[in-house]
């Protein structure tokens, strides 16, 4: 333990606050993600943007989604390149899908990738995501999709993936997950959130007759404003950080 609690402040000492903040967000998100269930073992990531630099933050390949924290997380730069030294190696189809994001977005500070089951199995549906609950009524105004190409490997995928990502923020990648952006943690958190309800909402609703909202209703729909979105978002975190420290603390190590 004392070992771990040298690493620890090893790299908080090697880093700006401005970096430790967002270490200590992404650390927290990739807690949340395994407190919701989203999860899938070890196989999914979440990437923030290092402010003022052109790399980002990554899971250690292997670690559990409840025991990241803040120091454990590996910088790496756009090729998937170690950029400070880290016990931890980070998963190639991970580095594939999320980087290119990154760099093709200047607003993508973080992309957050989920495996679960609702999810899955909504982007296994011919017609997508349907207009069945307020949660899908948002999303709607910001959803683009991705046919499914096997295993994230490969890097010829990373124009296809930018190309059809575009500038929306809630991605159905077909037969493989969903995929959020924010312009902060917090957002990124609460697209996911609105997303993995949507897709929740569908599945359970296909055991009736469905109810769609009427084409002229979502058509009102609008995208929220900039403010108002990083307002909400950020009375969101607040809430999800005090059920962290309540549940499972130690992210910010």
């Amino acid at each position: 333990m004392q070992e771990l609690l040298e690493t620890a402040d090893d790299v908080r000492r090697s880093i700006n606050d401005a970096e430790w903040e967002v270490r200590r967000d992404l650390a927290a998100l990739y807690r949340l993600v395994a407190l919701f269930g989203w999860d899938d073992l070890i196989f999914t990531h979440v990437t923030a943007k290092v402010p003022g630099e052109n790399h980002f933050l990554i899971n250690p390949y292997g670690m559990g989604f409840e025991d990241i924290t803040a120091s454990s997380l590996v910088k790496v730069d756009l090729q998937g390149r170690k950029v400070c030294d880290s016990p931890h190696e980070i998963n190639p189809a991970g580095f594939i899908i999320h980087s290119c994001i990154h760099a093709a977005r200047n607003d993508a500070k973080c992309v957050l990738h989920t495996h679960s089951l609702n999810g899955v199995a909504v982007s296994a549906q011919k017609k997508g995501l349907l207009p069945l609950s307020q949660f899908s009524y948002v999303a709607h105004t910001s959803l683009a999709y991705h046919d499914f190409e096997g295993f994230a490997l490969d890097p010829d995928e990373q124009s296809r993936l930018v190309r059809d990502l575009g500038d929306k923020n809630y991605f159905i990648l077909r037969n493989h997950g969903l995929l959020t952006v924010g312009s902060s943690i917090p957002l990124a958190f609460l697209n996911m959130h609105r997303l993995e309800a949507a897709c929740t909402v569908q599945v359970r609703a296909q055991g009736a007759e469905l109810n769609f909202i009427p084409d002229e209703v979502q058509a009102r729909a609008h995208t929220e404003s900039a403010a108002d979105r990083a307002h909400k978002a950020s009375l969101v975190w607040s809430g999800m950080l005090s059920r962290l420290e309540r549940r499972n603390p130690g992210y910010d190590a």
